[in-house]
């Protein structure tokens, strides 16, 4: 199956990432808990929009351990796989799985986007993390052009661009710029080209995981 044609445009100059305190807007002022659990994952995790749209629910591991299941991993985090027969037809781009820690926030915000999801019948069939919620086909696995849609809404009221590999930048920067290993951000981020792998070295998760939550909280503050 061909990936899909579709893509989001670079950020443009002067509008690579967003700070802290714009991501929080932008998450403040999505009106569903689905479009905040999204732009959260992306800024939290620093993943590309295809492989965020090609999760599976299977592949939200946010249990405190998930040694029950079968995990040798403790905390809470995703697993994220490359896919060719997703329905909505995003691809990751690399080629090896990963496992990506997430924060006590986000899966509370995953925890809100469950509870808005449930209440459409339609979606309890499908494995898609992000589904269709408000306009057909509810509960189909939510498209590129449907996503970009909704960034281009929030962008709109936020009044700044916002586009998904802007957030996954953002994360990028903040964890070099708090003096994070290369080599934790590069495991975060999925790359393995061979020119980054020739000085590559075995990255655990406990270096991954306190990475993560290094960053500040996105949600509000009083």
């Amino acid at each position: 199956m061909q990936a899909a044609s579709f893509r989001f445009r670079i950020a443009e100059p002067g509008y690579e990432d967003l700070g802290d305190e714009q991501i929080r807007r932008v998450i403040a002022i999505a009106p569903r808990a689905r479009d905040r659990f999204l732009i959260a994952l992306l800024a939290c995790t620093g993943l590309r929009i295809g492989e965020a749209l090609g999760l599976h629910r299977g592949d939200m591991h946010l249990l405190a351990s998930s040694r029950a299941v079968g995990w040798g991993i403790e905390g809470p985090h995703v697993h994220v796989r490359r896919r060719t027969d997703n329905p909505n037809r995003p691809l990751a781009k690399s080629r090896f799985s990963r496992n990506v820690p997430v924060t006590a926030d986000l899966v509370a915000l995953y925890t809100d986007y469950q509870y808005e999801r449930d209440r459409v019948a339609e979606a309890a069939e499908s494995e898609m993390v992000f589904v269709n919620l408000f306009r057909p086909p509810l509960g189909g696995a939510m498209s590129y052009p449907s996503t970009k849609e909704m960034f281009d809404r929030l962008a709109r009221t936020a009044g700044h661009a916002c586009r998904p590999h802007m957030l996954r930048h953002s994360a990028a920067t903040r964890w070099l710029r708090d003096g994070v290993d290369r080599d934790v951000v590069q495991r975060l981020l999925g790359h393995a080209s061979t020119l980054s792998m020739k000085h590559y070295r075995h990255v655990d998760d406990a270096e991954a995981r306190a990475a993560v939550e290094h960053v500040d909280s996105l949600k509000e503050r009083p």
